[in-house]
């Protein structure tokens, strides 16, 4: 457990993604097996323990240590499993670590899985008492499910290939072939048996990706142009009669989001590898897309009920086809997929299943007119493809292109802010802001934690501390001085918020001082640009 909970330190700490990749690299050849295997899945999200609810945590340390002093603590810290693994006052009686193997990663991760609810408490207790506040820190991370330590799944992929030498999209090919504590996969690594075969399995293949476009225009005649939906990118992958009849879909991550979505599935019983966009049906449009605010009342469900598909019915929208039967396409010109994707489209539900239309435009000219002029809910920008261009893995140059439409922008009063996680931790980071109503009253209207540099962090959290009016445990209430140009991509009604309005993806563009409170943007301003 030491070694592990060093690697989860050492990757909260270290901010540059090389310095991430060595850490992860090095744990992967030096830790025993099942260990590594466990540590591996647990990076990547696919560990899958009977999380402990982060109120027993809370009733645990109260037990301990004076609640006061804990309230007081978490609220500097921010962080609960941080504040406990700190606090928590170990017998003294009780040697520093076992070593008869049970508090080894995998041991730890054995108890967890087979302890019941009722049980949990006491056994965590037992095993933070032989743990210093670094494994503590690791073990509570485990058994909350909350494992946040600033790396992607596809980082922790990379971070393994790169310790054996490996082709991070070799190890993708077959990943969800196969089941933690991956021990196929290290004995491929280490070059004890051949790479594991996942043919006749639904398995992921990488996306391929586009770069902004940063030149003036492109020439039509050798890129084709789609509207870039504002969904989640998935695929579809179906084994067919012949393998089963297997689908699951992945997200652009290599996720499966199958149970998330499971009448998209059910929907799709070919044989066939399928790349496309992953929508809500809107209500009040004839059934066009909804914006990306109805898609995320679905998103990280691991089950659904029937009243959430009629609700919010999901759709794909399809953007490529790459593979077809036994036939692989992806190194065919996007032409010749998307002519076999167009007879594709006949044999799929069209309740499900729709095709992402090619736009007319003569020149770039007119298709920058087209851009602005768009503000559908589901539009996110243009996707521009080089028509001769295969599908490969990752970003290539000059192939694929994404030109995102212009952000909107609003001028919004600070409310309130909370401490950020990781690096962060020490900082109040993230940041809630409203605007005024017809009768003067200031409500939430979004929630932001990027797009300002560090000194301008320092500045705001300065401002938060000097400022602060009322505290809510980790959350602090501020002076209503301070406005914060806020850019978003859209903004929609929304019936979860007092305001009635969420923002898509919100981010501070600019500090105001210059601006008074009172100038700040009214709701029935931001109602207007409701998509």
């Amino acid at each position: 457990m030491r070694a592990f909970s060093q690697l989860l330190d050492g990757l909260v700490y270290t901010r540059s993604r090389n310095g991430k990749l060595a850490l992860i690299a090095a744990y992967m050849r030096a830790a025993p097996d099942p260990d590594r295997g466990w540590a591996l899945a647990a990076l990547t999200g696919n560990l899958d323990l009977k999380a402990v609810k982060a109120s027993v945590i809370g009733e645990m340390i109260r037990a301990r240590v004076d609640p006061v002093l804990f309230e007081m603590s978490r609220d500097y810290v921010g962080d609960l499993a941080e504040t406990v693994a700190l606090l928590w006052p170990r017998a003294h009686d009780e040697p520093a670590e076992l070593d008869d193997g049970s508090l080894s990663l995998s041991g730890v991760i054995d108890r967890l899985h087979n302890v019941s609810r009722a049980a949990a408490p006491d056994a965590l207790a037992q095993m933070m008492d032989h743990l210093d506040a670094s494994g503590r820190f690791a073990l509570l991370k485990l058994a909350t499910g909350g494992l946040r330590v600033g790396i992607s799944a596809r980082l922790a992929k990379t971070g393994f290939a790169q310790a054996f030498g490996l082709d991070v999209d070799d190890v993708e090919q077959v990943w969800h072939a196969l089941a933690p504590p991956y021990a196929a996969l290290f004995d491929w690594a280490e070059g004890r048996s051949p790479r594991p075969d996942p043919e006749g399995t639904p398995y992921f293949r990488p996306f391929m990706l586009a770069h902004p476009l940063e030149a003036d225009s492109v020439d039509l005649a050798d890129y084709a142009a789609e509207w870039k939906w504002d969904g989640i990118r998935i695929q579809i992958v179906g084994t067919g009669p012949k393998h089963g009849g297997e689908t699951r879909l992945y997200s652009r991550g290599g996720d499966d989001i199958t149970g998330s979505f499971p009448e998209i599935a059910q929907a799709f019983t070919g044989h066939a590898v399928l790349d496309g966009e992953l929508l809500v049906k809107g209500e009040f449009q004839g059934g066009e897309a909804a914006s990306f605010n109805a898609l995320q009342q679905r998103l990280g469900r691991k089950a659904v009920s029937a009243k959430m598909m009629a609700d919010y019915p999901a759709f794909v929208r399809l953007y490529d086809l790459l593979i077809e039967g036994d036939d692989d396409l992806r190194a065919l010109p996007w032409e010749q997929r998307r002519t076999r994707l167009e007879a594709y489209m006949a044999q799929l539900s069209p309740d499900r299943f729709d095709l992402s239309a090619v736009i007319d435009a003569p020149d770039f000219e007119a298709l920058a007119d087209i851009r602005a002029g768009a503000r559908d809910a589901a539009i996110e920008g243009i996707m521009l493809k080089r028509r001769d261009s295969p599908y490969v893995a990752g970003r290539k140059a000059a192939l694929w292109y994404k030109w995102k439409r212009d952000p909107l922008t609003a001028d919004c009063v600070m409310m309130y802010a909370q401490r950020g996680h990781g690096k962060r931790s020490s900082f109040y980071s993230d940041y809630t802001f409203g605007c005024w109503t017809a009768d003067g009253e200031l409500l939430p209207v979004g929630k932001a934690y990027s797009g300002f540099t560090d000194e301008e962090l320092k500045w705001l959290d300065r401002f938060v501390r000097q400022n602060t009016v009322a505290r809510f445990g980790p959350v602090r209430e501020v002076e209503k001085t301070l406005v914060l140009e806020v850019a978003f991509d859209s903004i929609h009604d929304s019936k979860r918020h007092k305001s009635g309005l969420a923002m898509r993806f919100p981010r501070i563009a600019r500090i105001r001082k210059d601006k008074p409170a009172a100038e700040a943007d009214r709701i029935e301003g931001l109602k207007r640009l409701v998509s």
